[in-house]
């Protein structure tokens, strides 16, 4: 089977469903009415267009279609449900993957992956998906997760979307050091970060933030490690 176009067709869900999935967006989606069907439909339109696009393989009219009623339906019932959960999340991108995973699979069994040619080397794919996963995808799995741990204070003093960013360049960080082989560079970074939040994470009386902090970090860090150990593993076959 070629995977090159499933590849693709993951890095197109990925750019859809979360780096162009506006907070305008996610919030249309919860509306009531009419709003709401119109907010799933230019989501679900933006992901089918994606899909077409990254595929490249322009006669195959079948795919916009299927990816746009699979994310419509996958995604109206999500915003049914009206659950933030992680269980959710989880659920809701497994669907998405199972579909692709079926759409890829019927297109290689109509041998219809031939004019798929633009970045057909394969590696690209594969170190593009792990570092748009180690972004966004990422910082809402990590969000979904620690959220139950959130102190109340926690934005306190903080800067605007601060966190986020700090997520975003340490993952990025270890997953260049794993792909160039400089693996002292991983725990150079964590022992940077831990000097710089060394004065608020020795107070006694902040013992939550300090485990909520822990939390937050190892998982980052593991999310990047593993993205960086599967692509050294795909790299290396």
């Amino acid at each position: 089977m070629n995977i090159l176009i499933l590849l693709k067709l993951l890095a197109a869900h990925i750019v859809g469903d979360f780096f162009l999935q506006t907070d305008k967006i996610c919030e249309g989606k919860y509306a009531k009415g009419a709003r709401r069907l119109g907010y799933l439909a230019i989501h679900s339109g933006i992901n089918a267009l994606l899909a077409w696009l990254f595929a490249a393989l322009w006669e195959c009219w079948q795919i916009p279609v299927i990816v746009f009623f699979t994310h419509y339906l996958i995604d109206y019932a999500k915003s049914a449900i009206g659950s933030g959960s992680l269980w959710m999340f989880i659920t809701d991108q497994l669907l998405h993957l199972a579909i692709i995973c079926g759409l890829w699979v019927w297109l290689t069994d109509t041998d219809m992956c031939i004019s798929a040619e633009w970045f057909s080397d394969y590696r690209v794919w594969i170190v593009a998906l792990c570092y748009m996963l180690a972004l966004k995808p990422a910082s809402i799995l990590l969000g979904t997760f620690i959220a139950k741990w959130t102190p109340s204070n926690n934005d306190k003093n903080s800067l605007p979307n601060a966190g986020a960013w700090i997520g975003y360049l340490e993952r990025v960080l270890i997953l260049t050091f794993m792909l160039v082989g400089c693996m002292e560079g991983i725990g150079f970074l964590l022992a940077a970060k831990s000097i710089f939040r060394f004065g608020e994470l020795t107070k006694a009386r902040e013992v939550k933030i300090t485990e909520y902090v822990m939390i937050g970090t190892l998982s980052s860090f593991t999310i990047a490690i593993l993205l960086g150990a599967f692509a050294l593993r795909v790299l290396g076959n």
